[in-house]
């Protein structure tokens, strides 16, 4: 299935309708304020595992980040933090950036990394965020770049293009227009110093 959600005013029927559809253990691609992504409700692990597949890993091999709709509920899931990463969040988000932080119990093991950190997200993108709030409980997510597989970028940013190519292996694609083919900045902050494992789309001054 597409579907058309327009972000400068999300329709509140349809965004209703793909929180539904993930309550059921859905797989979707959404848009995001930098690449597609593939996501799918936390607490289906079955759908966390289909996800893992579709990009040709292993579930404890994966590397996932949770989509957050704000910083109040990104705050549930990790460790408390302290002011100096508190104020780095606060500055930077909403926007295209990944977090590496220390999770709490509120995180499954499975969608953690080795030293029990995951990445945490809160988008610049009213679509994204909208079905988020109306889930009420963050995505799970991993951007639609296939591992070992040279895609042009009209499949990683054109939604018609990317329903195209995965269905029937993704339940829903919500098509929230073009989008970016720069990935988000990924910002460790675990060790207490941040640090910049890769530069992407968000600009940062440490």
């Amino acid at each position: 299935m597409l579907l058309r959600i327009y972000p400068e005013s999300p329709n509140a029927r349809e965004v209703r309708r793909v929180a539904d559809r993930l309550r059921e253990g859905a797989v979707a691609v959404l848009p995001t304020d930098t690449l597609y992504a593939f996501v799918c409700s936390m607490e289906f692990k079955r759908s966390v595992e289909a996800i893992a597949r579709l990009k040709g890993f292993k579930l404890k091999q994966a590397k996932y980040s949770l989509l957050c709709s704000s910083l109040s509920q990104l705050s549930e899931y990790v460790r408390p933090l302290d002011k100096d990463t508190f104020a780095l969040l606060r500055s930077t988000l909403p926007g295209p950036y990944t977090f590496i932080l220390e999770a709490n119990g509120n995180v499954p093991r499975n969608y953690q990394n080795a030293n029990r950190t995951i990445g945490v997200r809160v988008p610049d993108n009213s679509v994204l965020r909208a079905v988020v709030e109306e889930l009420g409980c963050p995505l799970v997510a991993t951007s639609v770049r296939l591992i070992g597989e040279d895609l042009e970028k009209e499949y990683l940013t054109d939604p018609g293009l990317i329903h195209e190519l995965f269905t029937p292996r993704v339940d829903l694609v919500v098509d929230g227009g073009i989008g970016d083919d720069s990935p988000s900045t990924v910002v460790d902050c675990s060790g207490g110093t941040p640090e910049v494992l890769r530069y992407g789309k968000g600009e940062i001054v440490l």
